[in-house]
Order: C-alpha cells, then structure tokens, then sequence
C-alpha cells in the first residue's frame, strides 16, 4: 500500500502518457457509457465505467503497450458489464447493439472495440442471418436492453425499426 509520504517520493507519469490517457478516455468513455445504459440501469452503468477506467488508468503503461489498447479496454468493459447485468452476451450481440441501438457506424465500432472493420461487417452478417432479415436483428439484443420506460421512448424505438429496412 502506498502511503502519502511515499506518493511524495514517486514521479509522476509523464505527460504523455497521462494525455494519451485523457485522450483515450474522451473518445471511448460516451460510447462506453452508452453501451452501459443499454444494459444497466443509470447509477450501475456509472459504476461499471468508472470502474473500467479506474482500471485503464491503474494498468496505463502496460495498456498501450498492447497491440490494441481499445481491444484490451473493450474486453474488460464487456466483461465488467457481464458481471453486473448477470448476463453474458456473444461479439455478434455485442455489435448489433452497438450498431441497431447506439447508431454507431462499422468504422465507430471497429475504433470503438479494437476490431478490423471487416470483422465488424462479418459479425452484423452473422446478426442478420440470426435474426433472419435486417428488422429482425432488433431482437437479438431485446433481452439484453433494459425495459424502455416512457411511450415516447417505445415510440421512438419502433419508428426507428421500421425506417431501418428502408
């Protein structure tokens, strides 16, 4: 453990690794957050990405030092979220939420968890044909969303639905 006299005694990161930080954290932390929302209720998906970058920050140095730091950050995001929905959902799932729910384009999630925008396009192939048809992709992450609790909400969600097969 480290105590306050011994913090005195410690260097700090350098500034370019606490910037890539900050970096890292502006760019991910609403999508992240987004996703986390879609899972969660509001006050645990506060807790569940502060806690990834508690977890980002506390491991920095070794985390971009990884082939892919998004990919290491997106594990433990999905991981975490798992844990706490008490749910487990596949890369397949994952992605048609990112997609069909959040809007994200392929090139946003491909940035966003540290995949090759191909792969990102297979895996929405793999959606559709699961579901059957592009409309039906929805309810491959129905179970996985919270309950939408307003008329508006659930008017909003069906009329983006059907303007989606246009």
């Amino acid at each position: 453990m480290t105590t306050t006299a011994s913090r005195k005694n410690m260097k700090s990161p350098p500034a370019v690794l606490t910037n890539a930080f900050y970096a890292f954290y502006d760019l991910h932390r609403p999508a992240y957050y987004a996703f986390a929302e879609a899972r969660l209720s509001v006050e645990e998906a506060r807790v569940a990405v502060a806690y990834l970058f508690s977890l980002v920050a506390d491991n920095w140095t070794s985390v971009v030092n990884e082939r892919c730091p998004s990919a290491w950050a997106w594990e433990r995001h999905t991981q975490v979220i798992a844990r706490r929905s008490g749910r487990t959902t596949t890369p397949v799932q994952d992605v048609s939420l990112l997609h069909d729910h959040l809007l994200l384009s392929i090139g946003q999630i491909a940035a966003l968890t540290g995949t090759e925008p191909a792969t990102v396009a297979v895996l929405l192939a793999a959606a559709d044909r699961e579901a059957g048809d592009r409309t039906g992709r929805a309810r491959l992450w129905d179970s996985m969303i919270k309950p939408v609790a307003s008329n508006e909400a659930r008017w909003r969600r069906a009329f983006r639905l059907r303007t989606a097969a246009a």
